[in-house]
């Protein structure tokens, strides 16, 4: 039994005793003499000091001491087994599984980058998880998530900042979209203050960081939009302003995938922010987790050479079998 290399073969023996009732039907089954498989068993006891068999009967069995070790026992042979399929991970990615949060915005940007995994490692499924961007730091310092990709520039710091190790993806300002009918849709010329002020717009509600990056602008501006809708749902916002009476605050990047959707600069410019990817600092991390990385770094590195020079160059990228071996 190969997956039993390193277990000791005295629980292997008595695992097969249990399983036939019989030590001559365990020791053909393991291909080994009744004698030897009975002093191993016997020399399991005596370093316990407890029977572990009730041999009184035709049929072998476990005593409630053996049933107690034995429930242990299996336990730890699936940690076994689960180190041997770790091990056997390190060589290959042909199976696994990837657990990653993203925020509402993120995971509009990063569906080029899962699509692009998936046809690559297509044995590996990747699980994910939408959630606020706080839900998302307390899921990678717990270990419940792989991964996560958020805003660096809006980390919420405090206790978990120091189990957080993050990784800049790309990055970009933030624009005011438009359907192809709102009236600013052609403005050429960046839209002011004031007349940001005057357009009623759908956000995002306060639990995201998108929104809390605008709220923190137009307070330090002394702007006062004209929030007409709140919800929690981008894909909604996206149909909402389509219809185009209502503009919203998105990265290019995502207006851009948009055929019927405008963008319009703003003055003051809104900050630049950073996508990030972001994982529990010194934690181990899967042949996946680690490929998934890598995949992702590699589709950055124009925008993590020069940032401000691509400031779309990730979500933009088309991905070519050519470009990545």
């Amino acid at each position: 039994m190969e997956r039993n290399i390193m277990f000791p073969r005295s629980i292997r023996y008595l695992m097969a005793v249990a399983e036939h009732g019989s030590f001559t039907r365990a020791a053909q089954a393991l291909y080994v003499s009744q004698p030897t498989l009975s002093q191993q068993i016997k020399q399991l006891e005596e370093a316990l000091d407890v029977e572990l068999l009730d041999r009184s009967e035709r049929t072998v069995r476990l005593t409630e001491a053996g049933n107690i070790y034995l429930h242990h026992a299996k336990k730890a042979l699936g940690e076994l087994d689960a180190g041997q399929r770790a091990i056997h991970d390190l060589q290959d990615l042909n199976s696994g599984l990837l657990t990653i949060g993203m925020t509402p915005v993120t995971d509009f940007l990063t569906a080029p980058l899962l699509d692009h995994f998936n046809a690559r490692h297509p044995g590996i499924v990747i699980e994910t998880l939408e959630m606020s961007q706080e839900e998302l730091e307390a899921g990678i310092a717990d270990d419940r998530l792989d991964l996560g990709i958020a805003f660096s520039n809006s980390l919420s710091g405090g206790s978990r900042a120091n189990d957080i190790e993050p990784r800049v993806l790309f990055i970009e300002t933030l624009n005011l979209s438009v359907g192809v009918s709102h009236p600013c849709a052609g403005y050429r010329e960046p839209l002011t203050a004031r007349g940001l002020e005057q357009e009623p717009l759908v956000l995002l509600n306060a639990d995201f960081a998108l929104r809390r990056l605008f709220d923190i602008h137009c307070l330090e501006h002394e702007i006062r939009p004209n929030v007409a809708i709140e919800t929690d749902s981008l894909s909604a916002i996206v149909e909402i302003v389509r219809l185009g009476r209502l503009g919203t605050v998105l990265p290019g990047s995502i207006a851009r995938t948009q055929h019927d959707l405008r963008l319009v600069s703003l003055t003051p410019e809104m900050p630049h922010h950073a996508v990030t990817l972001v994982c529990r600092k010194g934690a181990y991390k899967s042949p996946a987790c680690r490929a998934f990385m890598d995949l992702a770094t590699y589709a950055c590195i124009g925008a993590n050479d020069q940032p401000e020079q691509h400031p779309q160059f990730w979500p933009g990228r088309l991905f070519d079998a050519s470009d990545i071996g």
